[in-house]
């Protein structure tokens, strides 16, 4: 994982103050993708569990709308390509660290 107090590649100081207000999205896939007027467009999506009598009905939803640059849909693909190298190389190998007690 990097270091929230170091430079990105493109010589962007990323501020750590801003990580407690970024959202999670979880998603089990992607619904559908696109691009229009230059900005890449992914909707992504989970299943939602519905009791129905005895039985369980899925539900798909929109969890997330992803609008981005051609040039940050390339960077969010190579991060998740390394991403997922470095979880394929972990598998196993896992050493999970201690959460610290406080927050600096």
């Amino acid at each position: 994982m990097a270091d929230p107090d170091t430079t990105n590649q493109a010589g962007v100081t990323i501020s750590p103050a801003s990580a407690e207000r970024a959202p999670f999205v979880y998603f089990d896939g992607v619904s559908c993708f696109g691009h229009h007027n230059g900005t890449i467009q992914i909707e992504l999506a989970t299943n939602l569990l519905m009791p129905v009598g005895a039985g369980v009905r899925i539900d798909v939803i929109q969890t997330g709308h992803i609008r981005c640059s051609p040039a940050a849909a390339t960077a969010l693909r190579e991060a998740l390509d390394k991403a997922l190298t470095m979880f394929q190389q972990g598998q196993g190998q896992i050493q999970a660290e201690p959460i610290p007690a406080i927050k600096n």
